[in-house]
């Protein structure tokens, strides 16, 4: 149940960073063509979008008890659309969805600067830890089960 509940929890923060990472990286990198600084209202909305997103990943990362599969997933996605990229950027720029809303746009800039393939190896280093894949003290599995010993006699 646990790593099911991490799927989900890999499927949201895969939302998460393509929405609120990409609008947050929209708005900041469109900061540079108005001459508007970052503390402006604009960019410090964008900038918490960004941290926001960033903490999700942080919280899913260094909690033991969430399976590695909540950061893992999202995680080889970005590092196999960064490859793609590597290999064929056409294509890899075509997959990108919505990308005429700010979301899409920023996702881009994202994946073109690189910024995705940092945070996807960030992002995988829980799949490589054996620690992370046991459940926590209070979950039970079938080593937990108390068996009894096997009877060694008859019992009149």
């Amino acid at each position: 149940m646990r790593h099911f509940i991490g799927l989900i929890l890999g499927l949201v923060l895969a939302a998460a960073v393509f929405f609120g990472g990409g609008w947050g990286a929209e708005h900041v990198a469109a900061l540079a063509g108005h001459s508007v600084g970052l503390p402006s209202r604009t960019g410090l909305i964008g900038l918490a979008a960004m941290l926001g997103v960033g903490l999700l990943i942080g919280i899913l990362l260094a909690v033991p008890a969430v399976s590695p599969l909540a950061a893992g997933l999202p995680g080889l996605v970005l590092l196999g659309w960064t490859a793609l990229l590597a290999v064929s950027a056409h294509r890899a720029l075509a997959w990108i969805p919505l990308q005429g809303h700010a979301f899409g746009a920023g996702f881009r800039v994202l994946l073109l600067n690189g910024t995705l393939a940092l945070v996807g190896m960030a992002m995988i280093i829980p799949l490589f830890l054996p620690a992370r894949w046991h459940g926590t003290r209070g979950d039970l599995d079938d080593s937990d089960i108390l068996e009894l010993p096997a009877p060694t006699g008859l019992i009149y």
